[in-house]
């Protein structure tokens, strides 16, 4: 074999790539010092991602497996990227088109094909997801989803925990998989630089100046539509070119070479702790979007034909045989190695079992922490001390006590911190968010553990998805229900989904609290929202709802110790009242998820309620008790999971119910119970389940109007009458 035809001398020095003696090639600037064997792994990983790829493919054609989209045209950049970044030291949120990134850093071929026949053994997701959807524990590569660009923000929070874990003093020396250079690795294609999402990742990295590395590989088209038409100019590296902090590399995404040299200065500088980088790396697709696209519908054949030219794959082969590095006849024996491995690999991969049916739902919640269980239940032996507190100062002081046993706790969202600008503190009051339910938490902790975000409620939670999978323990904030929406994709399609999707491989414990719900006048359209089935509908995740500041408490600090994803809902009508105030229970207060609680007790009817209707049940029932009317209250407090036993036990008793809530009517939560109730207890009935809620409309500003939409202690006194006289 050839080593020294076009070189001058040959240097004996350590490979860039394993440590391990090379032959280093003198005198070649072009060669960027890489050894030989270097030069021919690198072609060995392109040629090996591109026979994966083609393999798929042709297992799509005969129905062996059931989805392909290759990383065709992306190989140059990916492989330079593994070489350049560290697996399992550094982290990963590739994109679908990665393939040869992952196979660089580790990932086998045969781990890759137990994904394409969605084997049990799939490392990624463990049969769950579709192929090409990276995810590997060992090599800190985080579990990929389908939506194009919703990882972003998650490795902006994957990198952020690293920065906090540096400012906060009780975490140092205590984190095991924090290393002080190291680098979170994001991709996306052209067409993701348009998600919204894709700035605001920007926004903060380059504000925190955060060690995010960013690749966009853009190969011309997000699936038909061109890159002119998807950003202004063509060009995205012109247009973030001016972000602060950012360090911004253009290069021909198919030369491997040219590629390892801009990936190199990208990940010098995050590890230089300057700010994060952005390559952008122009590519080419080879190949249709997925098997589902045809290519040949939207583009040109002359078009195909000039990619074809600039394949990475046979440019860099014939590179190799160019500068003779390698004859044909070895590149040619190279290839059969790689096409014997893909083979072998397929035949295992194509013999392993898919998961058994019966562990579909295996992990929509953890498997370790039961929040419903004996171990978050002490409500019975609950000590109260001290003057009563509303609402709003329970839920302070478990935030305190919390963040006091726990330093991993960070509280952050729009206006929770006292004062963003520390010199002022001194100045200032303070203002601990919209309703003061965070006030005084950052002096007592500080601005690494309690902060202002953007007002971007979908950054929000994508960064508090990342710290959460790297350990911390996020509380964040939604101002207000009404603006939750913008975070939809990353509650919906991340936060519920993390731990299920990949098997249990990955996890994302955190709370959103989130001020709900209407009865305060003048709150209008946008600040009354109450659509809390939108979200119990949602496995993985689970949905709070105090009625009273003790229950606020209890059911905060479970929550908070808990180990699934958690929207913790506080009615913005009850953060002051006066009736549901309570002295402050013990630091270790806690009420399980799941139980709900008998507020009245009664043997002619029942009603199912939660939120601000509790008290307006209670005043209700109070109504008709002159009329020989005893009615019980059953006051859910947790959505999601709800007490079923509880119900049964009441309906079982008064043989008349009603659900009451504060939802519109239509397809609002009470729909739910009201149906299994039907369906689970029809014959201890002897009245249709009735239902009172809001109007199917939305609620309005002016206080006559707002108080006909949502259901008022007259609408449910006249429901329990009716219903009684049934």
């Amino acid at each position: 074999m050839k080593t020294d035809t076009k070189v001058l001398k040959l240097v004996r020095r350590p490979s860039p790539l394993d440590g391990t003696p090379g032959v280093e090639v003198a005198g070649l600037e072009e060669f960027h010092g890489l050894t030989r064997e270097s030069l021919l792994h690198i072609y060995r990983n392109m040629y090996l991602s591109r026979r994966l790829d083609d393999k798929e493919l042709q297992l799509k054609g005969q129905n062996r497996i059931f989805f392909q989209i290759s990383g065709a045209g992306h190989e140059a950049i990916l492989t330079a990227a593994g070489m350049v970044l560290r697996p399992g030291y550094d982290w990963f949120y590739p994109y679908y088109r990665d393939r040869a990134l992952c196979l660089q850093l580790g990932m086998t071929p045969l781990e890759q094909l137990l994904s394409s026949v969605g084997a049990e053994k799939d490392p990624a997701s463990h049969g769950r997801q579709m192929p090409s959807h990276w995810g590997h524990r060992k090599l800190n590569i985080v579990s990929q989803s389908s939506p194009t660009g919703t990882q972003l923000l998650q490795a902006v929070g994957c990198a952020e925990a690293g920065y906090r874990f540096e400012l906060i003093e009780e975490l140092k020396g205590r984190v095991l998989n924090f290393r002080e250079d190291e680098v979170v690795y994001v991709s996306i294609g052209d067409g993701t630089s348009s998600e919204g999402e894709f700035w605001e990742a920007l926004n903060t990295a380059s504000n925190l100046k955060l060690p995010v590395l960013f690749v966009v590989e853009d190969n011309g088209y997000a699936i038909s539509v061109p890159v002119e038409v998807q950003t202004a100019g063509g060009d995205v590296s012109r247009l973030v070119e001016n972000f602060p902090n950012l360090q911004v590399e253009s290069v021909d995404g198919t030369d491997v070479l040219e590629s390892l040299d801009a990936m190199r200065r990208a990940a010098h500088y995050c590890r230089e702790r300057k700010g994060p980088a952005l390559v952008h790396a122009r590519v080419i697709r080879p190949y249709s979007h997925s098997q589902t696209d045809d290519e040949k519908l939207y583009r040109p054949e002359s078009e195909r034909a000039r990619d074809a030219e600039r394949d990475p794959v046979k440019c860099f082969g014939a590179l190799l045989l160019q500068e003779e590095f390698v004859t044909s006849e070895e590149l040619q024996q190279l290839k059969d190695e790689v096409d014997r491995e893909v083979i072998e690999a397929t035949d295992q991969a194509l013999g392993s079992p898919q998961p058994a049916p019966n562990t579909a739902t295996n992990f929509v919640y953890s498997p370790d922490v039961d929040p419903t269980g004996k171990d978050f239940d002490n409500e019975k032996k609950a000590k109260l001390t001290g003057n009563p507190g509303t609402m709003v100062d329970l839920l302070n002081r478990c935030l305190e006590t919390e963040m006091t046993r726990d330093p991993r706790i960070v509280v952050f969202g729009e206006d929770v911190a006292d004062c963003s600008r520390e010199q002022s503190l001194d100045q200032v009051k303070g203002k601990g968010g919209v309703f003061k339910v965070t006030f005084n938490l950052q002096r007592k902790f500080g601005s690494a553990r309690v902060f202002n975000s953007p007002l971007a409620e979908a950054n929000i939670v994508g960064r508090a998805i990342g710290m959460a999978t790297r350990g911390l323990k996020p509380v964040a904030e939604i101002q207000f229900f009404d603006y939750i929406w913008p975070a939809m994709h990353q509650i919906r399609n991340e936060l519920a989904l993390l731990r299920w999707r990949s098997g249990n491989e990955w996890k994302c414990p955190l709370v959103i609290r989130v001020p709900i719900g209407g009865y305060l006048k003048g709150g209008a359209v946008y600040h009354s929202q109450s659509g809390v089935s939108t979200f119990t509908q949602i496995p993985g995740l689970r949905v709070v709802y105090p009625s009273t500041a003790l229950d606020a408490n209890g059911l905060l600090r479970t929550s908070i110790r808990c180990d699934d994803p958690v929207l913790f809902l506080e009615h913005k009508h009850l953060y002051r009242q006066t009736y549901n105030k309570s002295p402050y229970p013990s630091d270790d207060f806690m009420i399980p998820l799941g139980k709900a609680k008998t507020v009245r007790e009664g043997k002619d009817l029942s009603i199912i309620t939660y939120g601000a209707l509790v008290q307006r049940s209670l005043l209700a029932a109070r109504q008709l008790e002159r009329q020989g009317i005893d009615v019980e209250v059953i006051d859910l407090r947790s959505l999601s999971p709800y007490d079923w036993e509880a119900i049964a036990r009441s309906v079982k008793k008064t043989s008349r119910v009603m659900v009451a809530h504060e939802d519109s009517l239509s397809f609002g939560y009470g729909a739910e119970i009201a149906a299994r109730i039907a369906a689970e207890l029809f014959e201890y009935l002897d009245a249709p389940v009735r239902r009172v809620a809001a109007l199917d409309t939305f609620v309005a500003y002016a206080p006559q109007l707002e108080d006909a939409i949502l259901p008022q202690v007259n609408d449910v006194a006249r429901a329990i009458a009716e219903l009684h006289a049934y």
